[in-house]
């Protein structure tokens, strides 16, 4: 038995057999907008933006014999991560690997401190990666943490991925190539791919 579905309502109604939402007539862009920055507010406090600075051997091209041996050369590279849990010295921060990879240098911004003045970001460390699955995750000291930011943060609720479908919609929030926090709506085009 489907509840009922009364066209006037601006929200979905889910199917109590399947689990599946029924789209309503009504819903507006505002609906919409409102629903994707309310979701934005609730997740902004998970997520930090990560700066990885490694060291990268580059070939020299210019010169003979010693001149043109490899030289290192730093590399600063940014990417977002989540806040997935907390242990008694540390909170860890899940990511891709390839964020985090060869680094020399780690530090991670929490997004609730972005735009405040005087905000600093704290030292990570690597707990462990896993390249072929492309992901990582980092810890920071608790002690690291000032107390404010420490009230502002909290750790992701963690969603069921194997639920998706293709055509729901999504939202994505990250640090878009070190600009800062940003947000996108898409839909999910494939499922499982390699």
């Amino acid at each position: 038995a489907s509840a009922s579905q009364d066209t006037s309502q601006s929200e979905s109604t889910a199917s109590a057999e399947s689990g599946t939402m029924q789209p309503q007539t009504g819903s507006s862009s505002e609906d919409t907008s409102a629903a994707v920055s309310a979701i934005v507010k609730q997740c902004m406090p998970s997520l930090v933006a990560i700066t990885n600075v490694s060291v990268k051997e580059v070939q020299n091209y210019w010169g003979f014999g010693w001149y043109s041996q490899p030289q290192q050369e730093e590399e600063t590279s940014t990417g977002t991560g989540i806040i997935i849990g907390q242990n008694d010295s540390e909170l860890l921060i899940v990511t891709n690997n390839h964020v985090v990879e060869g680094a020399t240098n780690l530090s991670v911004l929490f997004s609730v401190d972005e735009g405040k003045d005087g905000a600093n970001a704290v030292e990570a460390q690597i707990k462990g990666t896993d390249a072929s699955k492309d992901i990582g995750v980092i810890a920071v000291k608790l002690s690291d943490i000032p107390a404010e930011t420490m009230s502002e943060i909290k750790t992701a609720t963690i969603g069921d991925s194997s639920a998706m479908s293709v055509g729901d919609e999504v939202i994505a929030i990250g640090n878009a190539l070190g600009y800062g926090q940003s947000v996108t709506k898409g839909i999910v085009s494939a499922l499982d791919r390699e």
